[in-house]
């Protein structure tokens, strides 16, 4: 069997050797590089399974490194070597694509931490690109299909990710369908909804505790941090953190390390950290509520979760597949859904998006008779429309949003086709600001 090879970039002679002996004990074969240059050269030559890059090198820099690798060989991982608390540009690495980054003094033990997870996603076991029985992200709508295909990629970094969506769209689904995917797909998936935790109780909760650091700590408790060690921390509704323990979760983001209540030592962790609120986190930060240095921190990649409103085509799936499991569940028939039954689930709006669905349909699977399911047997919130009529719902508002979706999508598309995608002349030529045309990128879709 081949042993994997690892291209080494740096100048520093010394580092080089530390790295290649680490390397060489872990049966891997290595190239040494000490420019740019050279490390291009050999790029073009021969397949890497991982590479190595310091950030500064006589003749150019890292991030030429990782733009190359994207651009070039985007299957090969890459992790940037940088100075201690140069964490800024360790973010703009992972942001470009990096894979991960190292720190100055070169830490060994999480050197093989890095090099193992990064050679995990060469395995085809680990890699599950398209959708099939065991993939939980249902549909065949366009905004899912590229939902898919962000996953698949941001599963092979192990940069900080924001997931943001509407209550109810699958944020939690999408964080454990990228934990599925990725090299610590073995390791501890922990979910923890942030408002859910009362704030005298959060630094034990996170951060756990030693005997007798208060009262009731009547023995050692492991935080969620440490329980999700070597694996993946979900934090959702992070919006709903308080300040002071926005200060403490920053820290252990920045030093990769804990300190449990009672103690005077602090403990190394390695998570991935993955967050997620329904709320507008920029407006958070612009209100005074959340950090703003710590936004930056977890919001490295942002990903969006579409509402179920903008996937329509996706519903007689879903529906299929909610009434199948309910049906397994209580081993009953599954009931079917008649044509002013479906036709009511096309036309509403699901503000509460698929959870919402899976509400109603279980709701209605308990009431139905005759294993059909019509539009008496939902219950869906209709939408009062201030004339008294209760039975109005929200169809004709939801064809007119989209009616000037289209509208507004036709008129950037053209914007950025007559700019050659200039997104800055773009906006100029819309009367918009850079910011609000990457806003309506996103939440059009348009942002690939």
């Amino acid at each position: 069997m081949t042993q994997p090879t690892v291209l080494i970039i740096d100048d520093e002679p010394d580092i080089l050797e530390l790295l290649e002996l680490t390397l060489g004990r872990m049966d891997l074969v290595t190239r040494s590089a000490s420019s740019l240059e050279q490390a291009i050269g050999l790029l073009q030559s021969e397949p890497f399974a991982l590479c190595l890059t310091d950030m500064r090198l006589p003749d150019g820099d890292g991030m030429t490194v990782v733009r190359h690798i994207q651009q070039h060989c985007p299957a090969t991982p890459v992790a940037m070597i940088t100075a201690y608390g140069s964490l800024d540009t360790a973010i703009n690495a992972l942001k470009a694509g990096a894979f991960d980054f190292l720190t100055k003094p070169v830490d060994l033990g999480r050197l093989r931490e890095l090099v193992a997870a990064a050679l995990k996603l060469n395995q085809p076991a680990t890699r599950r690109s398209q959708p099939s029985d065991e993939d939980p992200i249902l549909g065949i709508s366009p905004p899912i299909e590229r939902l898919r295909r962000q996953i698949d990629k941001l599963a092979r970094s192990q940069a900080p990710l924001y997931i943001s969506g509407e209550s109810g769209s699958g944020k939690e689904l999408v964080a454990r369908r990228i934990h599925a995917l990725s090299p610590r797909a073995e390791q501890p998936f922990v979910p923890v909804n942030c408002g859910a935790i009362p704030s005298e109780l959060m630094e034990s909760e996170f951060f756990g505790h030693r005997k007798g650091s208060f009262t009731g700590a009547v023995a050692d408790k492991p935080g969620l941090f440490q329980a999700a060690n070597h694996g993946t921390l979900f934090l959702d509704e992070v919006a709903d953190l308080p300040m002071a323990m926005q200060v403490k979760l920053l820290r252990a983001i920045q030093e990769k390390a804990v300190r449990p209540l009672g103690s005077q030592r602090e403990e190394a962790i390695d998570v991935r950290l993955l967050c997620a609120t329904h709320k507008d986190l920029a407006a958070e930060v612009a209100q005074g509520r959340f950090r703003q240095d710590l936004f930056y921190r977890i919001n490295v990649i942002e990903l969006q979760v579409p509402p179920l409103r903008e996937r329509r085509e996706d519903l007689p799936l879903l529906i299929q597949r909610i009434l199948a499991r309910l049906a397994e569940r209580n081993g009953m028939p599954a009931p079917w859904v008649t044509s002013s039954g479906m036709e009511r689930l096309q036309s509403y709006r699901f503000p509460g998006n698929v959870r919402e669905l899976e509400n109603a349909l279980e709701r209605a699977f308990t009431l139905c008779e005759n294993q059909q399911i019509d539009v008496s047997d939902l219950h869906l919130s209709p939408c009062t429309s201030g004339q008294g009529d209760d039975n109005q719902d929200l169809s004709q508002i939801d064809h007119l949003e989209d009616y000037l979706d289209n509208i507004e999508r036709q008129a950037i598309t053209q914007a950025l086709e007559e700019t050659r995608w200039n997104k800055t002349a773009a906006a100029k030529r819309l009367g918009l600001t850079f910011r609000s045309l990457r806003y309506r990128l996103k939440k059009l879709g348009l942002d690939d």
